[in-house]
C-alpha cells in the first residue's frame, strides 16, 4: 500500500477521539501557553496552534470562524485574537516551542513541553 503525501499521526486513536483530543490540548496550550505532553502529540498539537494562531493574527470575522470551527471553545478563540494575534503579529510563523524531556516514568513514553515562544 503507497504511503506518499500521507501527514499526521493516528495517535492509536479512532479519527473523533484524535481530533478532540487535538482540540482539547490545543485549548490548554492557548490557556496556560505551556503544557507537558508526549513528543508525538506536543508535534501534532504545534500543527493545530499554528494554524490557529495565524488565523489570529489576520484578525478578520471570516478567520474567527475558521477558528471557532477548529476549537469551539469562546475563551480561547478570544485570546487567540485579542492577545496572541497581535504579540506575534511581527512574526512570519514559529509560534510554538517543543522541548524534549526524556523518557516517562511509568510506560518510556518520549515526553516533551510545548509552549508559545
Amino acid at each position: 500500500m503507497p504511503s506518499h503525501r500521507v501527514t499526521g499521526r493516528k495517535l492509536s486513536r479512532y479519527k473523533d477521539q484524535r481530533k478532540a483530543l487535538l482540540r482539547g490540548l490545543t485549548v490548554d496550550l492557548i490557556r496556560h501557553e505551556r503544557i507537558t505532553t508526549t513528543l508525538a502529540k506536543a508535534k501534532e498539537t504545534r500543527v493545530m496552534a499554528e494554524k490557529l494562531i495565524t488565523h489570529g493574527k489576520k484578525g478578520t470575522l471570516h478567520n474567527r470562524r475558521i477558528a471557532l470551527s477548529q476549537v469551539p471553545n469562546k475563551d480561547a478563540v478570544e485570546k487567540v485574537f485579542d492577545d496572541l494575534g497581535p504579540r506575534y503579529a511581527e512574526r512570519p510563523g514559529g509560534y510554538t516551542r517543543i522541548i524534549k524531556l526524556g523518557p516517562r516514568q511509568g510506560d518510556g513514553a518520549s515526553m516533551a513541553v510545548i509552549e508559545l515562544v
